[in-house]
């Protein structure tokens, strides 16, 4: 699944924003990574979860979230996934490749990213080879899923947007 056109002008447009203005534009929107659901529910692995992908003890059940209020929740997820990741990332990358790797870590965690061989490519100076580790990440709860097939493809292409 190739990058969405309108999430292509998003990113476009957030490219002199930097990494969490390219990473907002991936996950939200009509076309975003994350889908938007305003009403608390349980993901596929029975994870309590909110507006775009938000989920924690915060998330109030039965509350329907405003738009403007999911937008305040995603900020601030992005935020903590930036100051988790960064210290770790020790060479210098694109904002589109550190914003691929923003939207991976809000899906899979920064504790696994932390670990994982994508960051150890990346910090020996393999940032194609650690694009590519992306697409690796498909399964959830021990099974393979489409969404996180064509996620991590999407991803994948922001990844390799500005080192081709």
């Amino acid at each position: 699944m190739p990058v969405p056109a309108k999430m292509k002008m998003r990113i476009a447009a957030g490219l002199g924003a930097g990494a969490l203005a390219i990473a907002s534009a991936m996950l939200a929107g009509g076309d975003g990574l994350e889908g938007y659901e305003p009403t608390p529910y349980r993901d596929v692995i029975g994870v309590l979860t909110v507006c775009y992908g938000h989920t924690g003890r915060d998330i109030l059940p039965g509350k329907t979230y405003t738009e403007q209020e999911c937008r305040r929740l995603l900020d601030k997820d992005l935020g903590h996934v930036a100051a988790q990741l960064d210290p770790y990332i020790t060479r210098p990358i694109p904002d589109t490749t550190r914003a691929a790797l923003y939207s991976f870590a809000y899906n899979v965690g920064t504790a696994n990213v932390k670990t994982s061989t994508l960051l150890r490519y990346l910090n020996r100076g393999d940032t194609p080879g650690a694009c590519r580790q992306l697409r690796r990440w498909v399964y959830a709860g021990g099974k393979k899923w489409q969404g996180l097939m064509n996620r991590r493809e999407i991803e994948q292409d922001v990844c390799m947007m500005e080192i081709q």
